[in-house]
């Protein structure tokens, strides 16, 4: 008998159809990943077995939970389940978790709910599953403290902390870097087979799964398309879609050659400090070093990328050069020009650079027009343009990155994750910068979306001469977007180079590691 059984289940909300006879089943010890683009009804059916679905929620069909149907279950009985016969682990962990509480108490409270026991035997009991994730911090810190595969290991502890029969992980290691990734899929693995319980795991990449999951099970627009066991589904997918979001996977940009002219950028030795708290009343104030004489060049017309782990300096770099924070060695210089003029930012220097955030919906006031929000950068002109030379330029900005000049006049929660960054790179281009930094820029879209603003970034080289510093944690997408590659490890450069050299034939110890820990497709027969 499976663990889970969900057995023709249709939902909708408001009378929309949402799930149409959705069918999968998840057994003891076993990891089912559901995959497919946003939209396609993962989440809500991970939630349909939580009975955590929105309200006007109408479903029929069957969720059975250890032979239990969770559709006829109440209320109050649901609430004792939770936790304590399935657990979940969030995609943001740090929404997921209290920011004032210490997450020994947060974990210790999830014990407290379902067992009677004291406060410091429950702390105890926290700390211990601590230690059985890997994570060896003291109790008494809080979230924010923490590093996002840190964060996402004390979500985990608290999911699996009453050893429940099934864990649902929703997209457990989309923002996290390649080593903390494997990290976290090997822990996943590693307690699914040490208590025996099932897991239903949902993704957007197939390359995350292909390596631990036993089952795949492919959703579209509310349906399963196609499921199967891993390795056979790889090798013999029959319907469309599944090849779809496989090429989409693995999918290379065709970027187009570009001579590489006289360096634009020029980061020389580059020092960056920080304060940190006292350890006495009367000791001195110490400091910690982000960058360690950073040096790099990227020449007018090249395609740079930057990749590290977590916390290895890159956003502190990337806000140097921005202008945003001054450095206390070295220099930053745009075209010979310094980013700060003395300790203030050089304006004339600062309008000649932009940023594509990597979450776009949170960049963007929700509350004004398209055709407002992309020009933004027009604060940083001596004399922006007005009336109809306004518009146009506006029009323009939007058709070059495939929307409509009607898009202007919607609002942003109209569009597509897709769409929405597509409207942030039009925001960052419409001055026409020198260069463009793109931090994590597409690391939260589907396989499928991703290619395409990937594309959109070759047709944009392809237009007009196009200079980026592309950071990411996504070592695929590094390789087909970039001429050369910087690998950062502790705030130093330790490794830089033509992109392909660098994947081919890397010297550092830091970026074989890296290259390794990096999910890949499997070769198809």
């Amino acid at each position: 008998m499976s663990l889970l059984e969900i057995k023709n289940l249709n939902l909708s909300i408001y009378r929309t159809p949402i799930l149409r006879d959705v069918s999968l089943s998840v057994d003891p010890g076993q990891i089912v990943a559901i995959t497919g683009e946003s939209g396609s009804g993962k989440s809500l059916t991970a939630l349909s077995v939580m009975g955590l679905t929105p309200q006007g929620t109408q479903m029929t069909g069957k969720v059975l939970l250890d032979g239990k149907d969770i559709l006829q279950t109440s209320e109050p009985e649901l609430c004792k389940m939770r936790g304590q016969d399935v657990g979940m682990v969030f995609q943001e962990p740090m929404t997921a978790l209290n920011p004032v509480q210490t997450i020994g108490a947060q974990v210790a409270e999830t014990i407290r709910m379902h067992q009677k026991t004291g406060k410091r035997a429950a702390l105890a009991q926290a700390e211990e599953m601590f230690r059985k994730v890997g994570l060896e911090i003291p109790s008494s810190r809080y979230p924010h403290e923490l590093s996002g595969g840190q964060r996402q290991r004390v979500v985990i502890a608290m999911a699996v902390a009453l050893r429940p029969k099934l864990l649902i992980a929703d997209e457990p290691t989309t923002a996290l870097d390649v080593t903390t990734q494997a990290r976290i899929l090997t822990l996943l693995k590693t307690l699914v087979q040490e208590f025996q319980m099932g897991l239903l795991m949902i993704t957007h990449d197939l390359a995350v799964v292909s390596d631990i999951a036993d089952q795949i099970v492919v959703m579209q627009e509310g349906q399963v398309v196609e499921q199967g066991q891993t390795q056979h589904l790889l090798q013999h997918m029959s319907h469309p879609y599944t090849k779809a979001l496989f090429a989409a996977s693995g999918h290379q940009v065709d970027l187009p050659q570009t001579p590489v002219q006289k360096p634009l950028l020029r980061v020389s030795g580059v020092c960056r400090d920080y304060p940190i708290g006292r350890t006495s009343v009367f000791g001195a104030r110490k400091s910690f070093r982000a960058l360690h004489e950073v040096s790099f060049d990227l020449g007018r017309g090249e395609r740079v990328g930057l990749v590290g782990e977590s916390g290895c300096g890159k956003s502190t770099l990337t806000r140097a050069i921005l202008g945003l924070e001054d450095v206390q060695e070295g220099s930053i210089a745009l075209d010979g020009q310094p980013v700060f003029a003395g300790k203030r930012p050089n304006l004339d220097v600062r309008r000649q650079m932009q940023v594509v955030f990597q979450d776009p919906y949170s960049s963007f006031n929700p509350r004004h027009r398209v055709g407002r929000l992309i020009t933004e950068p027009f604060h940083l002109l001596q004399a922006p343009p007005e009336g109809i030379a306004r518009q146009q330029v506006i029009e323009q900005a939007l058709t070059d990155v495939g929307l409509h000049p009607t898009d202007a006049g919607k609002f942003i929660h109209e569009f597509s994750g897709g769409q929405r960054q597509r409207i942030a790179i039009a925001r960052a281009l419409i001055i026409k910068p020198e260069l463009v930094v793109f931090d994590e820029a597409v690391s939260a879209l589907d396989v499928s979306v991703r290619a395409q603003v990937l594309d959109l970034l070759a047709e944009l080289c392809r237009k007009r001469p196009f200079t980026y510093l592309f950071i990411s944690h996504d070592l695929s997408v590094v390789r087909s977007v970039t001429d050369r590659v910087l690998v950062m490890k502790e705030g130093r450069i330790v490794e830089q180079g033509p992109t392909e050299s660098v994947f081919t034939n890397p010297q550092h110890s830091y970026t074989q590691a890296l290259i390794s820990a990096a999910p890949r497709l499997p070769e198809l027969a």
